[in-house]
């Protein structure tokens, strides 16, 4: 059971790091050059996919972080 939690917990880890780098921040050249909007707008589609799946996959790290925390340390 111990071994099932490690490895879902490195691929939910491949997961979240995933889903934060394909995250599109706006901060490129066109920002250096007086291209960047500043203003706020809605996700859509993809980009929204993305912001609740990260958001998720952040929570369920933590989660099976405790329960490993919690079976290595009382010895279940």
């Amino acid at each position: 059971m111990e071994k099932g939690l490690i490895i879902g917990q490195i691929v939910v880890s491949l997961l979240l790091m995933a889903s934060i780098l394909l995250q599109n921040r706006g901060a490129g050249l066109s920002a250096t050059f007086g291209g960047d909007f500043g203003g706020y707008y809605t996700k859509r589609g993809f980009e929204k996919f993305l912001f609740w799946s990260s958001i998720i996959l952040g929570a369920l790290f933590v989660g099976i972080s405790a329960v490993i925390f919690y079976i290595t340390s009382h010895g279940v």
